[in-house]
């Protein structure tokens, strides 16, 4: 496992006994939850285009900055809780981590400001499918891919997500189920690519991908 993935982990872990970043407290527990977790989906990773990586809903860093620290992609951390990235700049700033960067802002916001300018977007636990793919689209270059990796996945969130794939032009291109190291840890890896420009306008007004899904 990578040392710096540790180091930063046990930094976090520091930080959170000020500022809430993750419920998992307990040392060996977030190791495999939130650094094994994470590099888990480097194949996927590693099968996307090459440039700019963000990580949505990144919360304390995961699965981003591990995802940053093994693949040397210029990496961005989303999320809307300022206070956070406020405290996961501070470490990265520590770290010496320049190509790793923080922003405090809603999804939609960033993709009115840098339409179209991500090889490859993350989420993890951050929200049903369908809410994902509209809100990775206008983010995502042409042949950029949406990595969603998941703990239950619901074949009516699939389909949900299959029946807007014109509608945001986001296509299922790969699906992977796996266990941690632990035997018992279940997990979905579901890769979307973005083959062609969506049929409506995105982003669409803040919160509507998660309050009125484009399937509903």
């Amino acid at each position: 496992m990578n040392q710096k993935c540790v180091e930063y982990l046990d930094r976090i872990l520091e930080v959170n006994q000020q500022i809430n970043l993750t419920n998992i407290t307990d040392r060996n527990k977030a190791l495999l939850l939130h650094i094994e977790d994470s590099l888990a989906i480097l194949p996927e990773i590693h099968n996307a285009p090459s440039g700019r990586y963000g990580d949505i809903g990144s919360g304390g860093g995961f699965p981003g900055v591990p995802i940053a620290l093994e693949s040397n992609r210029e990496t961005w951390l989303i999320d809307s809780v300022q206070k956070k990235m406020k405290a996961v700049q501070n470490v990265l700033d520590d770290m010496n981590l320049s190509h790793i960067k923080t922003c405090g802002k809603r999804v939609e916001e960033v993709a009115v400001e840098h339409p179209s300018s991500f090889a490859v977007i993350s989420a993890r636990a951050l929200s049903k499918i369908p809410s994902l793919m509209e809100l990775a689209a206008p983010l995502l270059q042409k042949g950029g891919h949406l990595i969603c990796l998941k703990a239950h996945l619901d074949k009516h969130e699939l389909d949900d997500g299959k029946a807007i794939q014109k509608t945001t032009g986001m296509y299922l291109i790969s699906r992977r189920n796996y266990f941690l190291s632990d035997k018992e840890t279940y997990r979905e890896c579901i890769v979307f690519e973005k083959q062609s420009d969506p049929r409506i306008k995105l982003p669409r007004r803040i919160g509507l991908a998660q309050k009125k899904p484009l399937c509903s």
